[in-house]
C-alpha cells in the first residue's frame, strides 16, 4: 500500500466514525435529545398492553390509564381534536356515547376521550366542543397538546388539515387491548352498542 492511499483510507476511516457519533449518524432515540415517548409508536392491538399515559383535562384534572383501569375497563376515544374546527363526527360518536352513559356505567368503565390539536389554544377549543353538554363523572375529555399521547399511539394522521385518526380501545383491568376500531377517514367510528358488547364479554 502506498502512503497516498494510507492516508486516503485513514481519513475516510475517521470521516466515518466521526460521523457515526455525531447527531446525524444516530438513531432518532438518540440524537438530538429526542425522548423515545415522543416517537411515532405502532398502533396498539388486541392481545398488546396499552402503553400508559397521563393527560390532563381543559380543567388541569389529570388523568392516568394504569389508575384508572385499577378501577374498571377503559374505553379510549382517539378524537380528531381540533383540525381548525370541531369535527361533527367526533361530537356525533361523543354525543352517542354520553347518550349511552348509564350502560357504560353499569359495566363498571370510564370513558377517555383524547382531543389533539396544537398546544395554543386547544384548553379553549376543547371546552368549546363540549360546551351546553353536561359531561358525566366517568367520561373525562383530556387533551392531548402537539401530539404527544396521538404519536405514543401511533395515530397522528400527519396531513394538512388533519391531526389524528379517529380509533377506539377497549382496555381491560390488567390493562390489555380486548378491542380495537381504527379508521383511516373521518366516518367509519365504533358505535356504543360494539363497545357495550364486547364490555360485556370480560370476564
Amino acid at each position: 500500500m502506498s502512503i497516498r492511499t494510507f492516508v486516503l483510507f485513514s481519513f475516510l476511516f475517521a470521516a466515518s466514525l466521526a460521523f457515526a457519533q455525531s447527531p446525524q449518524g444516530m438513531a432518532p432515540s438518540q440524537g438530538m435529545g429526542m425522548a423515545p415517548q415522543n416517537m411515532a409508536m405502532s398502533r396498539p392491538t388486541v392481545g398488546s398492553q396499552a402503553p400508559n399515559f397521563k393527560l390532563k383535562t381543559a380543567e388541569g384534572e389529570e388523568v392516568e390509564l394504569a389508575a384508572m383501569t385499577k378501577k374498571g375497563p377503559v374505553v379510549l376515544l382517539m378524537l380528531r381534536g381540533f383540525p381548525g374546527y370541531q369535527c361533527p363526527y367526533c361530537t356525533a360518536q361523543v354525543g352517542e356515547f354520553m347518550g349511552r352513559i348509564k350502560d357504560f356505567q353499569a359495566a363498571g368503565s370510564n370513558i377517555i376521550a383524547v382531543y389533539p390539536g396544537p398546544a395554543e389554544g386547544l384548553a379553549e377549543h376543547a371546552q368549546d366542543f363540549v360546551r351546553g353538554k353536561t359531561v358525566p363523572a366517568n367520561f373525562y375529555l383530556v387533551l392531548d397538546p402537539d401530539y404527544s399521547f396521538t404519536n405514543l399511539y401511533g395515530l397522528r394522521w400527519d396531513a394538512p388539515k388533519e391531526t389524528a385518526y379517529p380509533s377506539t380501545f377497549l382496555i381491560d383491568r390488567a390493562g390489555t387491548v380486548r378491542f380495537t376500531k381504527f379508521s383511516s377517514t373521518h366516518g367509519d367510528r365504533a358505535g356504543a352498542d360494539t363497545v357495550l358488547q364486547m364490555l360485556h364479554g370480560l370476564k
